[in-house]
């Protein structure tokens, strides 16, 4: 009987198609090193997919999604589509994988490389030997709740609204995962909220601060969200584990990416309760690059590192991937986006093939 592991790839839209290809490539040879067997499936989704289906997630790529032990994604969305009403728009596509998987739980480290730390907006002194991970709770809150929408108020004018809500469970989910993630690294949990504002982060509050007693062992602090963003730039590495609700962390995450050089280096993890996941860059589709062969594709090879890592139960697979990683950037190779004033930089494929070359020797 074959144990080869079910992986669909969704390339998606923008640049999603050309540094999903590299990261197939380190896919490939690195289950060639270490003598794994994956089959491989592609679907559409985003803007690909309303462009041949009129729907941006398809039945069959949903379905297919299901039956998958891990999903890489590239990205979805761009200006082509920003004139479909908001039900139709690629990112709905993004948001129903999530939620018909139940993936609720994101991973997203901030890690800088030692090598990048002159490609940080930040002083070298300030960001470097930065590690931190953000658990962003990814299938609730105001992304979610009901109900949304655009209406007429009273003195006739336009108004959309939307909804913020979560339940206790959905809170304690989340935060079950962010403690046992802080047990396995330096024991520190950070819970970010606004609970002098909203209500609902008070809950969130104190069913964090329920759930320390079962992890007397990792210290729980708390901070407001607009001082985490100041924070983040002024003394970043005083984080350990932050965990936060969905828009929280959307922003927090993409802050904590700009420190470690680009938003080009970052990968992400969602999963479920089963351990199923998609894995994706936290970028987006950047259309106006899309096509030029000047992206960063490092940010989805090392998502198919935490694919391996996470849902594949391949940690030497995931290993051999940083390293391979890691030795590429001491070769000073660089895609635009990390690329100081006064380096060469190289392409989308340049890049790819030099992490396929190094995987022959970490």
């Amino acid at each position: 009987m074959s144990n080869a592991k079910n992986i669909l790839i969704l390339p998606g839209d923008g640049i999603g198609p050309e540094i999903v290809a590299q990261a197939e490539r380190v896919l490939s040879k690195v289950a060639e090193r270490h003598n794994l067997e994956f089959n491989l499936d592609h679907a559409l989704v985003g803007g690909a997919a309303i462009d041949a289906t009129g729907g941006p997630l398809p039945d069959d790529t949903l379905a297919k999604a299901k039956a998958a032990d891990a999903v890489l994604l590239g990205a979805v969305g761009g200006t082509k589509w920003d004139g479909l009403e908001m039900a139709k728009r690629p990112e709905k596509g993004l948001l129903g994988l999530r939620a018909n998987l139940g993936l609720f739980g994101n991973l997203r480290p901030a890690i800088l490389y030692p090598q990048l730390a002159s490609a940080s907006s930040l002083k070298p002194e300030i960001v470097a030997g930065l590690d931190i991970l953000i658990v962003r709770e990814l299938t609730g809150g105001i992304y979610f709740g009901q109900p949304r929408g655009e209406r007429i108020n009273d003195q006739g004018e336009r108004e959309g609204y939307n909804t913020y809500v979560y339940s206790e469970s959905e809170i304690k989910r989340i935060g079950r995962v962010a403690f046992e993630a802080a047990r396995k690294r330096d024991k520190r949990l950070c819970s970010v909220d606004k609970a002098n504002v909203l209500e609902v982060t008070v809950l969130w509050r104190n069913i964090m601060n329920d759930l320390a007693k079962e992890y007397p062992d990792v210290e729980l602090t708390h901070m407001y969200v607009d001082n985490a963003a100041m924070q983040l730039v002024r003394a970043p590495k005083q984080f350990d584990v932050i965990v936060t609700g969905n828009m929280f962390g959307d922003i927090l995450s993409d802050c904590a990416a700009m420190l470690t050089g680009s938003i080009g280096m970052l990968p992400s993890a969602s999963l479920n309760e089963a351990g199923q996941g998609m894995y994706e860059p936290i970028h987006g589709s950047a259309p106006d690059i899309a096509g030029k062969g000047v992206a960063n594709p490092l940010a989805t090879i090392l998502s198919v590192a935490m694919m391996l890592r996470y849902s594949l139960a391949e940690p030497d697979a995931a290993d051999t991937i940083e390293r391979a990683v890691s030795r590429v950037l001491d070769q000073g190779l660089r895609t635009a986006d990390i690329a100081g004033s006064d380096e060469q930089s190289v392409s989308t494929e340049a890049m790819g093939d030099a992490v396929v070359a190094a995987l022959e020797k970490v």
